[in-house]
C-alpha cells in the first residue's frame, strides 16, 4: 500500500458485493455487484443511479452502518468498518432530523459537543459554521420554523462541525426550492475550495454537471458508467472547430485551408453531450439482456 498520504484516494472502494437474503421468500437481493473506484482528495465525486440502484448501499457500507457481503471499502487509507475512519467524515443524510425545539446554534453546539468540542472552541465553531451556511440570522431561531432549504444547510453545518477531510452528502437539494437549491451548490464549491472531498448522490443532474469533478453511474448494483465528467460527456467520434474573423466561405474548409486564408484556429475540442443524456444511456444499456 502507498503510505504517502498525498497518494491515499479519499475513497477505496474494490470488488465490494452486497446481498440481502429475503428469507420469507427464499430469494435474495443483489444490491451490489463488484464496485470498485476510488475518489480522490479533494475531489467532488457525484455517485449516480436510478433508485434500487446501490447508491444508499454503498454509503451505507463507507459509513460503516452496513456490512458488505465481501470486497472493501477504505476512507483515507483506513478500513471503514473501523470506528477510526468516522474521524475524518460528515454525514448528511436525505432526510434528516432535528430536534424542533433547538435552534440552530444550538444544533449544531449539540453535535459539536458529540464530537468531544467544549467551551470557547465549540463557541467559535458554531459562529463561523453559522455564517458559512448563511444562518446568522436564524442561529437564534428554533429550526422548527426551518424551510427545507435551510434544514438542509444546518445539516451541512452539523456534518462539518468537527472539520472532517470527507463529506457524504445523500441528495442534499433533496426538495428545495431552485433558491435553496443554488445556496447548496455554492456551499459545496466553497467546500472543495477549502480542500475538502465530498461524495454526493443527486438525482439533479443539471446540478451535478456543474460541482463535480468526477462521477459514477451506478445501474442494478453494477457501475457502468464512470470517470470525468469531459470524458463521460465527449462525443469522441467529432470534433469542433471554433475559427475566429472567418468569412462564411471560409467556415466551411477545414483547419488546414482556415489558416491558409489567414484565420486563426483558436480551439478544437469534443461537441458535450448533458450529463442526463449520459446518464440514461448508461442505464438504458444496463436493462438489456447482459448489459
Amino acid at each position: 500500500m502507498d503510505t504517502n498520504p498525498d497518494h491515499i484516494p479519499a475513497v477505496s472502494i474494490r470488488d465490494l458485493e452486497k446481498i440481502f437474503p429475503v428469507p420469507l421468500r427464499r430469494r435474495r437481493v443483489v444490491a451490489l455487484r463488484g464496485l470498485s473506484l476510488d475518489i480522490p482528495a479533494g475531489h467532488v465525486y457525484g455517485l449516480l443511479g436510478p433508485n434500487g440502484s446501490g447508491k444508499s448501499t454503498t454509503l451505507k457500507i463507507l459509513l460503516g452502518l452496513v456490512t458488505p457481503t465481501s470486497g472493501t471499502t477504505e476512507i483515507f487509507g483506513v478500513a471503514s468498518d473501523r470506528v477510526s475512519s468516522r474521524v475524518d467524515v460528515g454525514f448528511l443524510p436525505e432526510n434528516p432530523y432535528f430536534y424542533k425545539f433547538l435552534t440552530g446554534a444550538e444544533t449544531i453546539s449539540f453535535y459539536g459537543k458529540l464530537c468531544g468540542l467544549g467551551g470557547g472552541v465549540l463557541k467559535d465553531r458554531v459562529n463561523e459554521l453559522l455564517d458559512l451556511v448563511g444562518l446568522n440570522d436564524a442561529g437564534d431561531r428554533r429550526v422548527g420554523s426551518y424551510s427545507k432549504g435551510m434544514l438542509q444547510r444546518i445539516g451541512l453545518a452539523q456534518a462539518m462541525v468537527h472539520d472532517p477531510r470527507l463529506l457524504i452528502l445523500d441528495e442534499p437539494t433533496a426538495g428545495v426550492d431552485p433558491a435553496g437549491s443554488r445556496q447548496i451548490r455554492d456551499l459545496i464549491l466553497e467546500l472543495k475550495a477549502r480542500g475538502k472531498t465530498i461524495l454526493l448522490t443527486s438525482h439533479l443532474l443539471e446540478q451535478v454537471q456543474e460541482v463535480c469533478d468526477r462521477v459514477g453511474i451506478l445501474a442494478k448494483g453494477r457501475l457502468v458508467r464512470e470517470g470525468s465528467l469531459d470524458i463521460l460527456t465527449g462525443i469522441t467520434e467529432q470534433t469542433e472547430y471554433l475559427i475566429e474573423n472567418a468569412s462564411p466561405e471560409l467556415q466551411e474548409e477545414i483547419a488546414r485551408l482556415a489558416e491558409s486564408r489567414g484565420a486563426r484556429l483558436v480551439k478544437t475540442r469534443q461537441p458535450q453531450l448533458d450529463l442526463e443524456t449520459v446518464f440514461l444511456k448508461a442505464t438504458e444499456n444496463a436493462k438489456q439482456p447482459g448489459g
